[in-house]
């Protein structure tokens, strides 16, 4: 065992969550150090290719996810990564955001390094140690062997709940009943696509696309996304479940990125079903290339540019918090106390064994709460968690799960771990009001 690194904060899980965890804490003036498994940071935004961003704003276009996530968006667009946000032509919400991945993980490692933060790549956590209920360190095994890092505070942005599992946290996985999860979906990106052919042909072809695509501000409106070519998938029979085409444009002029492979039934925290799911994730990009190259108009010249380095990942295991969202908290647009995020993006079921998807929007001013209680596990008092492993029900996390929201809570997070360890208290005990004000104070809508 090599010499134990020392933290105020360690952060695990280099994604989007992660990011902006280890960004806020650091730039409190806490000791921070951020685990990533990949030799790169991004999580499924770069490993998986989850791409674009959706979404930072409601439905009628407030934006409601600001601070540090829209500080990516703005070095992203001074580097040449990002347009910006566009209205999504898909329809199901008021934007979204295109992205450079490359360009992105460049701009994200020089943010955590502006703030202090230690970095460790290619590092893997695979032992928590606990005692008296409280973690003491957690022990990465990389290239240099095996190292404990001591904390007094531990952020789980891992995806998969691992800290909080590893540590005796409660966790809870998939939907109630059947603990069935999301399905796992392989996106890759084509490139040689006419996208202007696309847009004509949903122009004159209404009826096989998505009902809430806006089609009188399509002509005038750069495409960022397509849902639907119903009878092209009907009467192809490829043999996957779902119901529709789904991609979106960009980042290139004659690119695009392929949302529709769907594979079910397996847990994305078994080692074995993992390995059969990336398996058949690519035997699936192969089917769907074929199919989009011979029978949708605009890609008769495109070919596979690029497929993810591993498969992308909906839902897995999420923290028992302080307190579980709901979603009856989502659709009615619900307000708490302890607000430490907000969000503007519907839920957005991808069937755990069906075809479809089954969506719920937000009524009131289009956009819901999400409370610290979420973020703090209900038995590990110095651990919070953030992105997809927060403390919601199977239908909330259906949108808490989308980049800009993880981003937003990974923020509360890390500021509410540096908050804590500076005052030398758990983050339980922490005061509601001075993490808010300093949300607030850090660009946050709160």
């Amino acid at each position: 065992m090599n010499s134990a690194i020392k933290a105020d904060v360690v952060v695990v899980g280099g994604g989007p969550a992660g990011i902006t965890a280890a960004i806020a804490a650091g730039r409190l003036g806490a000791q921070t150090v951020l685990v990533e498994r990949y030799g790169f940071v991004g999580g499924m935004s770069t490993a998986a290719l989850v791409y674009p961003w959706m979404t930072f704003h409601t439905d009628s276009g407030e934006q409601v996810i600001k601070g540090i996530a829209q500080e990516i968006v703005d070095r992203l667009q001074a580097n040449g990564g990002s347009p910006g946000h566009l209205r999504d032509t898909v329809g199901f919400v008021h934007t979204l955001t295109p992205y450079h991945p490359e360009i992105y993980q460049v701009v994200a490692t020089d943010m955590l390094r502006e703030a202090g933060v230690k970095l460790l790549l290619h590092s893997f956590v695979d032992e928590v140690m606990v005692s008296d209920g409280v973690i003491e360190h957690v022990v990465v095994t990389n290239k240099s062997g095996r190292t404990p890092i001591k904390g007094r505070i531990f952020v789980d942005c891992s995806g998969d709940a691992d800290v909080a599992k590893l540590s005796g946290a409660e966790t809870l996985q998939g939907r109630e009943g059947d603990n069935r999860s999301q399905p796992m979906t392989m996106k890759f990106r084509m490139r040689g696509v006419d996208l202007h052919k696309v847009k004509a042909y949903m122009i004159s072809h209404p009826e096989e696309f998505y009902s809430k695509t806006p089609f009188a501000e399509l002509p005038d409106l750069p495409l960022t996304g397509v849902s639907g070519f119903y009878s092209q998938w009907k009467r192809a029979e490829v043999p996957i479940n779902r119901d529709q085409v789904l991609f979106f444009a960009g980042p290139a002029d004659d690119e695009v990125l392929i949302n529709c492979t769907r594979v079910q039934g397996l847990d994305a925290t078994n080692a074995e079903d993992l390995t059969l799911a990336e398996q058949e994730g690519r035997k699936q990009v192969l089917l769907m290339s074929e199919f989009l190259k011979r029978d949708v108009p605009g890609f008769e010249r495109a070919s596979i540019s690029a497929v993810a380095p591993q498969i992308g990942i909906r839902e897995s295991r999420r923290i028992k918090g302080y307190y579980q969202l709901s979603k009856e908290d989502v659709v009615e647009g619900r307000k708490f106390s302890d607000v430490i995020a907000r969000s503007g993006y519907p839920i957005d079921i991808h069937d755990p064994s069906g075809k479809g998807v089954t969506a719920s929007f937000i009524a009131g001013d289009g956009a819901y709460d999400i409370p610290y209680g979420c973020l703090l596990s209900a038995n590990v008092p110095n651990l919070l968690a953030a992105g997809r492993c927060i403390s919601t029900s199977h239908e909330a996390l259906a949108t808490t799960r989308l980049t800009p929201s993880c981003m937003a809570t990974g923020q509360a997070a890390g500021t509410a771990a540096a908050l804590a360890a500076a005052a030398g208290v758990k983050p339980q005990a922490l005061d509601i009001l001075q993490l808010q004000e300093q949300l607030k104070k850090d660009g946050v809508v709160l």
